[in-house]
């Protein structure tokens, strides 16, 4: 079993969206330990915020499955290269889509760009996310709301609308909701009301796509190192991000991608409006 850093860890800061590559420690995203077996060849996976975090270590994990990927993600960084020549090394094809979720048609552009690329879309994995903490009500700005509903829910929404024609029989849809969604950490009161709405998203299109053939499931994880954390939390709170897990450190992403490669492969093809929680033992009920 592989051992992964624990708290306490370097005070440290950065603006949103944040960047892994500064970082300390650096994130592990299976960049040297994900082993591909083939679970997804010949598929189409489209992923957003697949530049850094969890979404960098779904992009790898699935490129040495055998897919091909489109990656969403904010800005043009050189995070977002980076992970598309990890995905490259591995004889996969992947397009780079920088742009604005928050924005209904760039959500409609990346579907589009995704098929004159490849053609179709098997994998969707709705997994960008934006949080901010606040200790007050009435510290919330309106516009911070509105843009954390925009990024994390909203963009499900147009995403799915714009991908589900194209998407065959067999096909997966994979949304990232949060132990949030259950438990919500009430100085991140915008972002666990979006991850609980997430959860209810997931079931209800579950059902309502299950004719078509058409799966969709959500992850909820628990704490994991990504650049939000840096990004969105004091560097005090930083210092000690994970250490109330049972586990007492936080996630790494590469210990979550198992669960989006195990949800897009064909041999899952009964579970559906399923929430698989990775939590390092922390319980969802």
């Amino acid at each position: 079993m592989p051992s992964y850093p624990t708290p306490p860890f370097p005070r440290q800061d950065q603006e949103l969206p944040g960047s892994f590559m500064s970082m300390n420690p650096r994130p592990d995203h299976g960049e040297e330990s994900w082993i591909g077996h083939g679970r997804l060849d010949g598929s189409v996976a489209l992923i957003t915020g697949g530049d850094s975090g969890i979404g960098r270590a779904v992009a790898i994990a699935y490129a040495r499955e055998g897919a091909d990927i489109a990656l969403s993600y904010l800005n043009e960084m050189p995070e977002a290269l980076d992970t598309r020549d990890m995905i490259e090394a591995t004889g996969r094809r992947c397009v780079t889509l920088p742009g604005d979720i928050a924005d209904p048609g760039t959500c409609r552009d990346i579907v589009a760009q995704t098929l004159r690329e490849f053609g179709h879309i098997d994998i969707l994995v709705n997994n960008a996310a934006h949080q901010q903490t606040f200790g007050a009500l009435e510290d919330i700005p309106d516009e911070e709301w509105r843009r954390t509903f925009a990024v994390n829910i909203d963009a499900m929404f147009y995403l799915a609308k714009a991908a589900v024609p194209h998407m065959p029989p067999g096909s997966a849809i994979i949304n990232t909701a949060s132990i949030n969604s259950d438990d919500p950490n009430p100085t991140l009161l915008a972002y666990a009301t979006t991850k609980g709405a997430i959860q209810n998203f997931t079931a209800g299109l579950a059902q309502m796509l299950a004719e078509r053939g058409i799966r969709v499931n959500c992850v909820a994880p628990g704490p994991v190192w990504t650049p939000l954390i840096p990004g969105s939390l004091s560097p005090e709170k930083v210092a000690h991000f994970g250490e109330n897990s049972p586990m007492k450190r936080p996630a790494q992403p590469a210990e979550l991608a198992s669960a989006y490669v195990m949800l897009a492969e064909p041999a899952s093809s009964y579970v559906s409006g399923a929430t698989i929680a990775v939590t390092g033992g922390r319980p969802m009920i």
